[in-house]
């Protein structure tokens, strides 16, 4: 891509040490070796939903204490507002103007990395890094060519379907694409549900490459639907729909998990040398907007290019070398992974990245490579374009549709099209949007989309908020599998 170089930069959320008062931990015997990436994904959280952004309805103190002893970005979104994509800028830094995954679906269906892609966990792991991903994979399916195991991963566990991944009471799990079968109770316990096998064996693989730097990407399911859970504590009690108690109850499993394990790494002696990065996939779903202001009072939701779908909490820690307690304004992608992780090990990055190295924010100095914009399109409920430069942000639903034009910093909600009154601005984010896009035989830009920009084509029913539930029974509707 053009370096999108103006003030903006990637993410850099590295998770740190963890809450507990524990014994101190003794010197890292990784102490002279390269460091440890850990990268935290959890599936449909919305900035809304952690507390050191503002959550309205709960907390969740594991993640609040990475963002106390490392650093918070405020201006940093995720790849895309859709998993598949969104997991496809993670892993290959280029944007969705040139990646091969620009939608979950596309013309010919499902598509799958091709072997040779350049990814993330193919460039540590030829730079002698142990590659470990745990959770949801999204990219390519056992027999096809974008499996994890050809992509630099030494072993993947977890869902390789996105479908699949959607079922925590499964009876089988993948593992380098084999089936690991599962005996469910029928009782809907810990044992039968996913995610706690997931865990499991993401604190293995930390504990078993202790002795040699790692990579591990705990791309966890929760809070994606279904919203199950074998308890909802704390939010039994709460008037909501059980969809909503549950997704909230989700939220804080994978926050309770954070904290284990940001605890192994201290128990195990290897904090220090470990830089931990925290995200979401994409914003949160429009049923959690009203009832727990999951996307932080942003305009969208999940699918949508307005704030709301895209705009991540970003979090990274690194003891020692991020300085605690810091907030970055830098405006970053996923597309940054990449080139950071190539910086930290001091490795080049591939020439195919859209993204730059945001180490020099990280490590508190002078960030002289920037971003001249962020790109970003998809195809999901209908084409969409956005584009983020400076403070300004254009977005628009078709490659010739009018252009909607927003001042973020004074309307952070995107409320207000100005337009009409910055032609020379709009001029300019078109000409980034035509430069950016680059066809593709498996998707259709369309010159004008479908009008309606508020409602995904397949829509959950709709959930009220608490004050208009005090009266009244949820209609028990099931939320849609896609």
């Amino acid at each position: 891509m053009n370096p999108i170089k103006k003030h903006f930069s990637l993410f850099a959320a590295i998770l740190g040490l963890l809450p507990v008062a524990s014994p101190a931990a003794e010197s890292s015997p990784q102490a002279d070796t390269k460091p440890n990436i850990i990268f935290i994904l959890l599936d449909d959280a919305g900035i809304g939903d952690i507390s050191a952004y503002g959550c309205k309805y709960g907390v969740t103190p594991n993640i609040d204490r990475l963002a106390a002893e490392g650093m918070k970005f405020n201006s940093a979104y995720s790849g895309s507002a859709v998993c598949a994509p969104s997991r496809c800028v993670l892993m290959t830094g280029q944007h969705t103007g040139h990646a091969l995954r620009r939608s979950n679906q596309s013309k010919v269906g499902l598509l799958s990395l091709p072997a040779e892609q350049p990814t993330v966990a193919r460039l540590l792991h030829d730079a002698g890094y142990a590659t470990g991903g745990f959770g949801k994979w999204g990219l390519g399916n056992p027999g096809t060519t974008g499996v994890p195991e050809n992509l630099g991963f030494d072993v993947f566990f977890g869902y390789y379907d996105q479908v699949h991944a959607h079922e925590y009471y499964t009876d089988y799990l993948v593992r380098n694409s084999v089936k690991v079968p599962y005996q469910q109770s029928g009782n809907h316990t810990w044992k039968d549900y996913s995610h706690t096998h997931i865990v499991d064996e993401t604190l293995k693989f930390i504990e078993e490459n202790k002795d040699r730097p790692f990579f591990c990407y705990a791309a966890w399911t929760p809070p994606h639907d279904e919203w199950v859970i074998p308890d909802n504590a704390p939010f039994s009690d709460k008037p909501w729909p059980l969809e909503i108690r549950n997704y909230a109850a989700m939220v804080a499993l994978a926050d309770k998990d954070v904290g284990r394990l940001m605890q192994k790494l201290q128990e195990l002696g290897i904090a220090d040398n470990t830089l931990v990065i925290f995200s979401s996939d994409n914003g949160a779903n429009d049923e959690c907007v009203e009832p727990l202001g999951s996307t932080g009072g942003l305009r969208g939701y999940k699918r949508m290019l307005y704030e709301g779908g895209i705009r991540a909490p970003f979090i990274a820690s690194w003891p020692g070398k991020i300085q605690p307690g810091t907030t970055s304004d830098l405006k970053t992608t996923f597309v940054d992974f990449l080139p950071t992780a190539a910086d930290v090990i001091g490795a080049p990055a591939p020439s195919s990245t859209d993204g730059i190295s945001i180490l020099p924010t990280l490590l508190g100095k002078e960030q002289s490579k920037l971003h001249d914009a962020l790109y970003f399109e998809i195809y999901e409920p209908h084409f969409q374009q956005s584009v983020r430069l400076g403070d300004w942000k254009g977005y628009r639903l078709g490659t010739k549709a009018p252009l909607e034009l927003y001042d973020l910093k004074a309307d952070p909600a995107e409320t207000t099209n100005l337009a009409a009154a910055h032609p020379e601005i709009v001029s300019k984010i078109e000409a980034i949007m035509t430069a950016q896009h680059t066809p593709s035989p498996y998707f259709d830009a369309p010159e004008q989309s479908q009008k309606d920009t508020q409602k995904p084509s397949k829509k959950k029913t709709k959930v009220k908020s608490v004050p208009e539930l005090l009266n009244e029974e949820n209609d028990g509707s099931e939320p849609d599998k896609k």
